[in-house]
């Protein structure tokens, strides 16, 4: 099955006239590695899947820093979607980590087909909710927990592409903390690790 038609099973099953219209409207693209799909500033009109590859998901602070705060991988949509809904320029990038393919369209036909389609419209119901699910345990992770308790749970979660894929500053970035910080992180829970197993 076409990757994007298996992502909205996931939520809903559609029959092959639903899929028609959506699959028409897709068009493949090549990212280079830190080449953007979204840039900060910018309308980004279009959501992609991810056929292959790994982006993240970062805004740039007025002192110039970058917080990544999301990572995208294989059989992944991904977009802006404050700029979608809103018209608006993006306030995050998405920028390929790796060399990655992509099955672009734009948000507009899906509107479109929220219209005419009921079962597209309780997929983008669904997909809301998953989303604000997913952002809501981010949330609640960066405020609740320390940055040693944040890399914990990555360790233990099933984000294992995060540790497999990602370079170590973003990983960092992402929990909040500096490079240096991860190490020492890294460091204490080995060493805390090891003297467990020796038994003192």
């Amino acid at each position: 099955m076409h990757p994007l038609r298996t992502y909205i099973h996931r939520f809903v099953s559609l029959t092959d006239a639903e899929w028609a219209p959506l699959a028409a409207g897709l068009v493949p693209r090549q990212l280079r590695r830190k080449e953007d799909f979204v840039t900060q500033g910018q309308l980004a009109p279009e959501l992609a899947m991810v056929v292959s590859g790994s982006c993240r998901l970062f805004y740039t602070r007025p002192d110039g820093e970058e917080r990544t705060t999301y990572f995208f991988f294989d059989n992944h949509l991904m977009g802006s979607y404050q700029s979608c809904l809103t018209g608006q320029p993006s306030q995050f990038s998405i920028q390929a980590l790796a060399p990655t393919e992509l099955l672009t369209f734009p948000y507009a036909l899906l509107r479109q087909l929220f219209e005419q389609y009921p079962v597209y419209e309780r997929f983008g119901r669904q997909l809301a909710e998953y989303l604000l699910l997913g952002t809501d345990a981010r949330l609640a992770e960066l405020l609740l927990l320390s940055p040693e308790q944040r890399y914990q749970a990555l360790l233990h979660s099933h984000k294992t592409k995060i540790l497999e894929r990602i370079p170590q500053q973003y990983i960092a970035s992402y929990l909040g903390v500096t490079p240096v910080s991860l190490s020492r992180i890294r460091a204490r829970l080995q060493a805390d690790d090891a003297a467990a197993r020796s038994g003192t």
